[in-house]
């Protein structure tokens, strides 16, 4: 019964390798060792609610991204005009 199974389990691996090696593709290969065909594929369409929802999620991403942005500058500029008052202070 063991050898049986180790003699599967080989013949498995040495037929994955022949498949992957007779393949020139880049795409990942599938669990069961064959490559997944580019037709399987599909696009689906999103509703308006989800598409509006998308945009919001970005929206605020973006919004988020600028007030970090505006942050970062008002500090810097801070920073400076301390800077600046040690220096006039020598």
């Amino acid at each position: 019964m063991r050898n049986r199974s180790l003699a599967l389990t080989a013949a498995a691996f040495l037929a994955g390798l022949a498949l992957s090696a007779g393949s020139a593709s880049a795409a990942p290969l599938a669990v069961s060792g064959m490559q997944a065909d580019s037709a399987v594929v599909t696009q689906v369409q999103m509703t308006r609610m989800e598409r509006r929802m998308m945009e919001r999620r970005m929206m605020e991403r973006r919004m988020m991204k600028r007030r970090m942005m505006e942050r970062r500058m008002d500090r810097r500029m801070m920073e400076r005009r301390m800077d600046r008052r040690m220096m006039n202070r020598m």
